[in-house]
Order: C-alpha cells, then structure tokens, then sequence
C-alpha cells in the first residue's frame, strides 16, 4: 500500500523554461506543489509569473523542461495535454465574467451534463461559499470589483479542481479589500482541499495568502520555500530586498557575532558562522534600526519625519552623508535635524558574502 509520504506531488514543474519564438522569458524553473498547498509566485512587472502560470493551465508551449501532474506528464517538449482535459481552475486578473450572462449562467457555465437541479444545487452552494447568496440574478455590470472577484473564484471552483490559478486576482481592487479577500480565498481553499498558485507583485498580499512563495526575476526562480524562510533565511539581497524593506551595510566580522559597520558595533543573538576579518554584507532593515536621545557610538541627525498612525518613519543622515530609514512603532518623536544615536536590534543576521 502506498504511503501518503510516497504519493507524487500533485504539481512539479522540471527545469522549465517558457518564452515566445526564440526569447526566453523564464528559465530552468523547478519547484513542487503538494496537494491543498498554497503557493504564490511573487515578483516584479514583466517578470514572468503570467508565462509560468500560463504554461501550467496548458495555453503556452514549453521551450524545455516539463510539468507533471500527479506524477503524470502534462506538458514536454513534445506532448501538451489541452488545457480542458488538466483539472486546473484558473481565475483572470480581469475576472473575465461573460457580460451577457448572470451570475447563476456564469458560475454554471462549466457545469456541462448536469441536470438542472444539480447545476441550481451547486451554484446555490457557491455562492452561499463566496458569502453572496442572494445575486444569482444580477448582471456582472451591476456587481462591485470585490462581489465580481467572489464570483470569478465561484466560477473556477465550480468544475471541482484539484489545482487552482489566479493572475493577480486582486489587483483591480483597493488595498483594505485586497487584504480581506486574499484572507477569505485562502481560507475557502483550505476548506475545500483545494491546491492553488496566485501570482502578484504584491509582498504583503503573498505573505497573506501563501504556504509556499517563490521569488521570480532575472528570468529565475531565486529562492523557492515558505513566506518565513524567504523573509528571515533569503538566498541573496534580490530574495532580501523583494520581500521587506532594507538596506545593505558593508560589515566586517569581529567574532561568530559581532560586526563592525557604518552604523556602529552590532551584536546578534545569533552566529554569523563566519571568521573573524571576513567582509560580509549585512541586510538590515528599517524596522531593526533604532534611534536614541543618549549619545551613540554612532550619530545621525533627523533629516525627515512621517507619522503613519500606527509607526513613525525617520530619514536619518550618517556622518557619511548616507541617508537611511528607520521605522518604530512606539511614541517616541524625535524633532527634525535633532541628532540620535543609532541601536540595531535584529536578533537573527542576515549577512551575504561581499
């Protein structure tokens, strides 16, 4: 009997690379996706995520590699499984909601050889899902962008996918209601068991959403795990940057904890697991950095102060001219061109090779 352990990945995706004619778009991405997981691929405009996506819903041709579904090949080089036959669900950044047809012919419009009273049961259950019982019989035009997304998601969940796509499901909606709805997507899918791939360039909304986060640019997959380990672990400054807020400093090492940098002496509460005199770059974000009334190791005069209700954000000036950022969350208010001392409290260091 096979174990749960042993059973293939329901998507794995081998050293793929997509592109039109002779460009590449991406290359040799490799990653798997275990059934239920939610996974988004994050990264910045034009990077590839829509290709990726494209290609796993079977509408793109591969340049190499391949991507397998259940252990069994989908796409290759010389065989394209169509994309009805793939058991995918796929929500578009435009909804694309037929404008002639309601929301009950929409959300029923995949439900091809069920009887009447099925197609009624199941739309009926959708839409009480997608929390919007009572508008079977409005026209897309008369529905908002966040009632028009519930019933994109009810359309694609429909035909009972095992595997879901969403292209920026989100992006044509305001902040507070991105947020709430990624929450309520995510928890709809965990309720159902159904696996999803979400791409945005939005960090917040895939931390929110995610399982799994992979980081593409530069037409590859930079790093490939969950939203902690990318935040906290990042394979290079691009995964650092892409993921948070920071700056680079140049560091040299003291000891297994000790650096010496342009804002001072920092001690972490862990090891670099570097020598002593070894140069390191230190990825320090805003958040970690610290002023100070009392006179520093380091000074650095306000240059810029923004109060954003729950944090205050400060531009500060090194005595090398440097202007960095920090931002604390309690009520301390320094006054502008005050000088303050500078205290870095990230406990787990974030340090690449110069």
């Amino acid at each position: 009997m096979t174990s749960l352990l042993e059973l293939p990945p329901l998507l794995e995706l081998k050293s793929l690379s997509c592109g039109y004619g002779e460009t590449v778009i991406t290359g040799q991405l490799s990653f798997q996706l275990q059934a239920g997981e939610i996974a988004c691929l994050l990264g910045p405009s034009g990077c590839g995520k829509t290709t990726v996506l494209r290609a796993i819903a079977g509408f793109n041709p591969l340049l190499s590699g391949s991507i397998s579904q259940n252990g069994q090949v989908i796409s290759d080089l010389n065989f394209t499984l169509p994309p009805e036959h793939r058991g995918i669900g796929v929500v578009f950044q435009d909804y694309a909601l037929f404008p002639h047809l309601n929301v009950f012919d929409n959300i029923a419009f995949g439900l091809n050889g069920r009887s009447s009273t099925e197609k009624k049961q199941a739309v009926q259950s959708l839409l009480k899902l997608v929390e919007l019982p009572d508008i079977s019989s409005r026209y897309p035009h008369e529905l908002s962008g966040g009632q028009q997304q519930r019933v994109a998601l009810a359309r694609a969940l429909a035909p009972k996918p095992k595997l879901l796509l969403m292209d920026e499901p989100f992006s044509n909606l305001d902040t507070d209601l991105r947020r709430q709805l990624a929450l309520e997507v995510r928890s709809i899918l965990k309720d159902q068991g159904i696996a999803a791939i979400m791409v945005t360039h939005d960090q917040e909304e895939a931390f929110a959403i995610s399982d799994k986060l992979g980081i593409l640019a530069n037409a590859q997959l930079q790093q490939w795990g969950t939203p902690t380990e990318l935040y906290y672990q990042p394979l290079n400054p691009m995964v650092a940057g892409f993921v948070g807020k920071g700056e680079l400093f140049d560091a040299e090492c003291l000891s297994e904890t000790t650096v010496q940098t342009e804002l001072g002496k920092i001690e972490f509460a862990e090891p670099f697991g570097a020598e002593p005199g070894k140069q390191l770059s230190l990825f320090i974000r805003p958040v970690d950095i610290r002023p100070g009334l009392e006179q520093g190791e380091v000074m650095a005069r306000v240059e810029q102060k923004e109060f954003l209700g729950n944090s205050v954000v400060y531009q500060l000036v090194l005595p090398s001219g440097r202007q960095i950022e920090s931002e604390i969350f309690e009520p301390l208010m320094f006054e502008v061109g005050s000088q303050v001392s500078l205290h870095v409290a990230a406990h787990r260091p974030i340090a690449f090779a110069s």
